[in-house]
């Protein structure tokens, strides 16, 4: 950049000519600042990734106009196009050197949502603020996510699209894909079967012609109640009608049906998982009418024997019934199943299917036996039930960090969550076989999260059914609008000692974020009842149906209610 010959390393030394081209050099360069301000520079050449220098003036933010951003603009220069392909080859689509070589240049993580500036070499950790922090100290606005490839401007503080770079990405992205598949195929040597990758929707012509001939478009408004129906009672199904709403307004399960991804291969008209898409089909319709579930309710019958009948059912056990049929139905949806041979890769496990760690230790030698198993939901106990209940002390558990409080004397759902993955003494009648003494030995067994699913379901468990006793448990348990799964994490074990949380919360991190957007009730005794269900419309809008009868509600009526299943949808999403 000096203008001297690479091995030069003594100014003074170089020719007379030189330094005087170098000294006007210098002043067109000072020319050209004075004239164009607001020209970026190119600075430095590092592994391949050419970078850029923007010059803005701080504050300088224009209104967003319908091309998108306006600070975009800036980084347009020169050969901006091949600058930006080689960071996507290089940093973004490449896993195996992207691993090797990107770190946050502050504190040297790999993970945290590492973004690399576009302005500049620079990677740093999106979760941890680094890469504002460099953001706003250079004035670079412009970073790119490595794990993604989206565009992140920090003047307008949001992701943001540029047709030309989405077109560079994807680009990009489809030789990615091609060479890995490549790859992966040599290695194995043989040329079919290889894996397809998911691509984003592009329209048809005919598609595209049909939307210019249909220009009619329904406006989705804060106060939309599309998306809202009931469901008329056949006769005790509120069972059913409770876990249909809470069903059809969860989020990713909602794009699947009506983006008709499911592809039915049964020959006869037996599909539960064809029923459902109907079902999103009619709720989301905009008719107002409340819906006659019969078919549906045939279809459980037949794949479902145990809950045929007009009897009363258990809502929670309808669920485990329901998702089980539609996981067995769609499950090949998607392909060939997933490397974890515990679930595949169905929209079901995609979206509810955990793993629970369970950790039996010896307590002679202390050996550590694990085992992983997927769920669906986690069933948590009550005060007030025959399981003795852990005494638990307010403070340093978790309860502060999600918003919950003990003032009231009230249980909360982080107390259940406490008790469910405390360590728990087998006893000597439950001896197990220690691999390392080669004897049965007594134990400690504690269960933990080892993978959260996207929509975690909680099942408080207000119906006792033993030898001596079959009632409802009435007790009021306090649960949170948004929920942190971090201390029950299996990575969190180390930090956890006799059921006490000592780990430091990280504000930055939302990777194990819940937000609650259903809850199931169930009003009476054990032998008579009724279930309703309170979900969530829209970020702040809640309504109560009660089957055919559906009412707006407030928060307050939401965490007021008793609570017998718990859904929440995960506030951040990793897709691959």
């Amino acid at each position: 950049g000096c203008g001297l010959p690479d091995n030069c390393t003594n100014r003074d030394a170089a020719p007379a000519s030189w330094r005087r081209d170098l000294i006007a050099k210098k002043k067109e360069r000072k020319l050209a600042h004075a004239n164009h301000a607001q020209r970026p520079l190119l600075i430095g050449i590092c592994t391949g990734f050419i970078a850029q220098r923007g010059r803005y003036k701080p504050g300088a933010v224009t209104d967003m106009s319908p091309a998108g951003c306006p600070h975009v603009n800036g980084f347009k220069v020169d050969n901006w196009k091949q600058n930006l392909r080689v960071i996507y080859q290089c940093f973004v689509w490449t896993r195996k050197r992207k691993a090797k070589s990107c770190i946050c240049h502050m504190c040297g993580a790999h993970l945290n949502r590492l973004h690399s500036c576009l302005s500049c070499v620079f990677f740093a950790c999106f979760a941890k603020k680094h890469i504002h922090e460099h953001a706003k100290s250079k004035r670079h606005n412009l970073a790119i996510d490595l794990l993604y490839g989206g565009i992140y401007c920090f003047m307008c503080q949001d992701y943001i699209y540029d047709k030309d770079m989405e077109q560079i990405a994807k680009e990009e992205q489809r030789k990615a894909w091609k060479m890995q598949g490549m790859t992966r195929t040599h290695t194995q040597r043989h040329t079919h079967h290889v894996k397809a990758k998911y691509s984003t929707w592009e329209p048809t012509k005919r598609e595209l012609e049909l939307l210019r001939h249909n220009p009619k478009r329904r406006r989705i408004t804060s106060n939309c109640t599309i998306g809202l129906r009931g469901l008329i009672n056949l006769g005790n199904t509120c069972f059913m009608n409770c876990i249909v709403q809470a069903l059809t307004h969860t989020p990713l399960l909602r794009d699947f049906f009506l983006s008709d991804r499911h592809k039915c291969e049964m020959q006869s008209n037996s599909c539960l998982v064809c029923e459902m898409s109907q079902l999103f089909q009619e709720f989301y319709s905009g008719h107002r009418s409340p819906h006659i579930p019969f078919r549906l309710l045939h279809l459980v019958w037949t794949h479902a024997r145990h809950l045929a009948g007009y009897e009363q059912q258990d809502a929670h056990e309808f669920l485990i019934a329901a998702l089980d049929v539609l996981h067995r139905h769609c499950k090949d949806d998607n392909g060939k199943k997933a490397n974890n041979p515990n679930h595949c890769n169905c929209i079901i496990d995609q979206i509810f299917t955990g793993g629970l760690q369970s950790d039996v230790t010896c307590q002679v030698c202390h050996g550590v036996s694990t085992t992983i198993d997927p769920f669906w939901d986690i069933s948590l106990d009550l005060p007030g039930s025959s399981t003795p209940f852990w005494p638990l002390s307010p403070g340093g558990d978790g309860s502060a960090l999600n918003g919950e409080s003990h003032a009231t004397g009230a249980t909360t759902l982080t107390d259940c969550l406490r008790r469910f993955t405390r360590p728990e003494h087998l006893g000597s009648s439950a001896k197990i076989k220690c691999s390392g003494c080669h004897s049965y030995q007594e134990s400690t067994k504690q269960l933990t999260m080892k993978k959260l699913p996207i929509v975690a379901c909680f099942h408080v468990k207000r119906f006792e059914h033993s030898a001596k006793l079959r009632r409802k448990i009435t007790t009021y348990v306090s649960f949170p609008l948004e929920l942190d799964m971090t201390p029950f994490m299996a990575s969190s074990k180390e930090s956890r000692m006799n059921g006490q949380y000592q780990q430091a919360v990280d504000p930055f991190n939302n990777d194990n974020k819940y937000s609650l957007f259903a809850v199931v009730n169930h009003q009476g005794t054990l032998e008579s009842g009724h279930y309703t269900t309170f979900i969530r419309q829209h970020k702040d809008q809640w309504f109560k149906c009660d089957d055919a009868i559906i009412t707006k509600a407030s928060i307050q009526d939401v965490l007021d209610s008793e609570g017998y299943l718990l859904f929440y949808h995960k506030q951040f999403l990793e897709y691959e």
